[in-house]
């Protein structure tokens, strides 16, 4: 069996990697050709719009969905063998968690279920969040009932934790405190965490690696901090009134055209010139261009991408 390598020979350094991983339904792709590597112990946001194939994706890494093929490794280990289990923790939307249990009843069942638990570590996450341990499930709060099924994920001590939209049915102070919850507990551990979500301001906020899907194929993957950088907004004139003229040979990812005045959204492929007005995009902006223009090439930054490492994708 073969290990995931860094560029300089450390086994496992991958906390997952895709290689041409694809997965049909019927006469549709959810997922085609998808290729990247998302390094340990980083924070991922997992983004796309609704049918992006971001489900699908976390689905076969969780061994839930059976990919129709290429290969997927977690921890350099192939994802359908049986090694892999205690790697990962999962956690959906849903937060399927037995109602009539007891909150401490939902803790003894994690350790009975989970040979490496760590009961100390489930029970201070539910404790601080003065979460009563004899409450049944079901009198829970939202939010409290996320904080037991993350307790329940931390307690599996996973070095993978898989989210899937796992905060969308809370009020804004709720995923505040589950977000710093997640976040230091994540340091704290040095767990490798994906995270689905459509809040985009939240994922700027905690994750250092992306993962942008579109259309079952991947938009954009590598470090925030250089996938960020890459673009730059730019306004000005088009003298021929053509705006992919004005600004070859930048990558334009989105234009829109008022009269002679354009707005563009460029990868820039060197000095940008020109009588422009220039500024740098955030990450929501740099986003959703990407994801409203599926025609624009995808970007990986270094090491992001299984095919070929180094140098950015245009």
């Amino acid at each position: 069996m073969a290990d995931a390598f860094t560029p300089d020979g450390a086994p496992g350094a991958w906390a997952l990697e895709a290689r041409g991983l694809g997965k049909r339904y019927g006469r549709g792709w959810a997922l085609q050709d998808i290729s990247f590597r998302l390094p340990a112990g980083r924070i991922c946001g997992l983004v796309g719009p609704n049918g992006a194939g971001k489900s699908t994706l976390l689905g076969i890494a969780t061994r839930q969905v059976q990919p129709t093929g290429g290969d997927l490794r977690v921890f350099g280990v192939p994802v359908g063998d049986p090694e892999v289990m205690p790697k990962f923790a999962f956690l959906g939307q849903d937060k399927p968690l037995f109602k009539r249990f007891t909150v401490a009843e939902t803790l003894r069942m994690g350790a009975e279920l989970n040979p490496g638990w760590d009961m100390a570590a489930a029970e201070r996450i539910v404790r601080s969040g003065q979460v009563p341990m004899e409450a049944r499930v079901g009198t829970l709060s939202g939010g409290q009932r996320t904080r037991v099924a993350f307790a329940l994920a931390f307690g599996k001590r996973p070095d993978l934790l898989l989210l899937d939209e796992p905060m969308s049915d809370l009020d804004p102070l709720a995923r505040h405190d589950m977000s710093t919850l997640l976040m230091s507990e994540a340091v704290e551990r040095g767990t490798t965490v994906v995270m689905s979500s459509h809040m985009l301001t939240e994922l700027e906020d905690m994750c250092d690696y992306l993962l942008v899907l579109a259309g079952g194929r991947i938009r954009m993957a590598g470090d925030a901090d250089a996938l960020v950088p890459a673009h730059a907004l730019v306004t000005g004139l088009a003298a021929d009134g053509d705006p992919a003229t004005a600004l070859a040979p930048h990558t334009v990812i989105e234009c829109r055209v008022q009269g002679r005045q354009f707005h563009a959204l460029v990868r820039k492929n060197g000095p940008l010139s020109g009588d422009w007005v220039v500024s740098e995009p955030g990450l929501e902006e740099v986003l959703l261009a990407h994801l409203r223009s599926p025609d624009a090439p995808p970007l990986y930054t270094p090491g992001a991408r299984t095919e070929a490492e180094g140098s950015h994708t245009s």
